[in-house]
């Protein structure tokens, strides 16, 4: 077998490459050149420069693997791979002790100056009050995201004798306890800590998560670091904070707008490196020697591992379904992914289990790829990035849900029937379901709701008292905003005097309107939700 590496990965990585195929490494290769030779190749090696397309992956003929030297895959087309049955690895856990080492280091050097204390000792200003800092002992850390990283930082914090609390709420109480965590709502995290890291992806949801209104709730004097992504934290804001004396020091890794990291000089400015009190670092969360050594041995070993057959943690498609079978579910995964995608829109409680009963002609397929989709759409909303259905399941364990399978043959009313059970840590268990016609996606069951939509990129959900004028309201207030409602379907419940209304819009409806709605006397609840396919 032959494979082509057409970045720079680790000498120990390429050294375990060539022990078990031919490599032919092609660093900074032309694209034309590239597409021309692909075909000789089983296997393709990048990190992120090199774009594997859909039209470098078909010209592929031989190519079963494609892998990603770090985290994430946004250079390689991932339908493009599946559908052709290529194979896509990458290594998102090899940088992870090298990002909270140097999220440690940081807190150290803005409690202690270190940095400006080096400048001023190199300059000749020797004076050890002008460089008075704090201890960590006894201080109280905020850790905004308990994932992989933040993890492993709350485990060292602790040995400082910090109190260490956190925010994150996708994450069940269980890895809170197992990493001695506090618990805490995020203004509770903002008004309490002296030291506040932040761990969590670049979304929509937390661009900008830290700014103007949580400036004001902060402790002052508190120190701030970002080892995780530029943008989180809201530059203006922080330079303004920083210069009021709200906060006493910042540690930034990384920046909304990034430099060129492989250029000697160049112009970059950035109002933040104006500040004495702001120490930066060059995006060096992953550039230590054991880091890129992990990457490239655990590249090496699943590209290998791939090629043999062999299934591991870090596969991000799944390739081994067959294609005809691929056919017959693919309706079906849509359907689970979506109902998945409810979950988190519409609850805050984190998920400890998860069942999905497949009953009819569905129960008779091996539906693992069908409830990989469903995990998968449960928690994209929570994980962002870093989800497929291929690692869904152990993202899953990663966050303390069981994952349960039921098959039932006989069925009513309906050929096939996907039920999904999801139950939250406060023991409360919400319930869809769904079938399908043909190509067509129906959710026909909706906690506790008799049903028949089809979910669409945005929508609405009113939990509303069963009352005359209701459905006038919805749509004056959607009108207002310039929303059309392009489907409507009501579910009274004759038992309570309420009912559901299930609204699809043409566009996604602005939390403005949904507070306006919330505000009416009729209503009792309603969600906007959207991307559920």
């Amino acid at each position: 077998m032959k494979v082509i590496v057409t970045e720079r990965i680790s000498e120990n990585g390429m050294e375990y490459l060539k022990k078990h195929v031919d490599v032919d490494v092609k660093l900074d290769i032309p694209r034309e050149e590239l597409l021309k030779i692909i075909k000789d190749y089983d296997a393709i090696i990048v990190r992120s420069t090199t774009k594997v397309d859909r039209e470098l992956i078909q010209k592929g003929e031989r190519l079963k693997v494609i892998g990603r030297a770090g985290n994430g895959v946004d250079n390689i087309d991932l339908e493009a791979a599946t559908e052709k049955g290529v194979i896509v690895v990458n290594t998102p856990d090899g940088n992870i002790v090298a990002a909270a080492e140097l999220t440690v280091g940081l807190m150290l050097s803005i409690a202690r100056n270190i940095p400006q204390a080096h400048n001023g000792c190199q300059s000749g200003d020797f004076r050890r009050d002008k460089f008075k800092g704090i201890e960590l002992n006894g201080k109280t850390v905020g850790i905004i995201g308990l994932g992989r990283i933040g993890s492993l930082v709350a485990a060292r914090l602790a040995s400082f004798k910090m109190r260490v609390i956190a925010y994150d709420p996708y994450i069940p109480d269980s890895r809170f306890e197992k990493y001695g965590a506090e618990k805490v709502t995020l203004s509770e995290l903002l008004e309490q800590s002296d030291f506040i890291t932040i761990h969590t992806p670049k979304t929509e949801e937390t661009k900008g998560m830290i700014g103007e209104e949580e400036f004001k709730k902060v402790k002052r004097g508190v120190r701030l670091v970002n080892c995780a992504r530029g943008g989180l934290i809201d530059e203006k804001a922080l330079y303004n904070a920083i210069r009021e004396g709200i906060v006493a020091a910042a540690a930034i890794d990384v920046f909304e707008v990034e430099p060129l990291y492989n250029t000697e000089h160049q112009e970059f400015h950035n109002p933040l490196l104006e500040l004495p009190k702001v120490i930066v670092t060059p995006h060096l969360g992953a550039s230590t020697v054991e880091a890129q050594n992990n990457i490239g041995i655990s590249i090496a070993k699943e590209v290998i591992g791939a090629l043999k057959g062999k299934l591991y943690g870090n596969i991000v498609n799944l390739p081994e379904v067959k294609s005809e079978e691929f056919l017959e579910l693919k309706s079906y995964m849509k359907l689970s992914e979506a109902m998945g995608a409810l979950y988190y829109q519409i609850n805050e409680t984190p998920v400890k289990l998860v069942e999905v009963i497949y009953k009819g002609d569905i129960s008779k397929y091996n539906t693992e790829i069908v409830t990989l989709h469903a995990l998968k759409g449960l928690l994209k909303p929570a994980l962002k990035e870093g989800v497929s259905v291929v690692n869904a399941r152990l993202r899953a364990r990663e966050m303390g849900i069981e994952t349960v399978e039921g098959r039932v043959e006989e069925i009513d009313h309906y050929s096939s029937l996907i039920i999904l059970k999801i139950t939250g840590t406060n023991g409360k268990t919400v319930e869809f379901a769904g079938t399908t016609y043909g190509n067509e996606i129906r959710i026909v069951e909706y906690m506790g709701h008799k049903v028949n939509f089809e979910p669409t990129e945005y929508m609405m959900f009113v939990k509303n008292k069963d009352v005359p004028g209701v459905i006038g309201h919805i749509g004056n207030v959607l009108g207002d905003f310039g929303i059309n409602i392009s489907a409507m379907q009501v579910s009274p419940n004759k038992s309570d005097g309420t009912a559901l209304m299930v609204v699809n819009t043409d566009k996604e409806i602005p939390v403005e309107a949904v507070e306006s709605l919330n505000k009416l006397n009729s209503i009792i609840k309603a969600k906007a939700v959207k991307g559920l396919i």
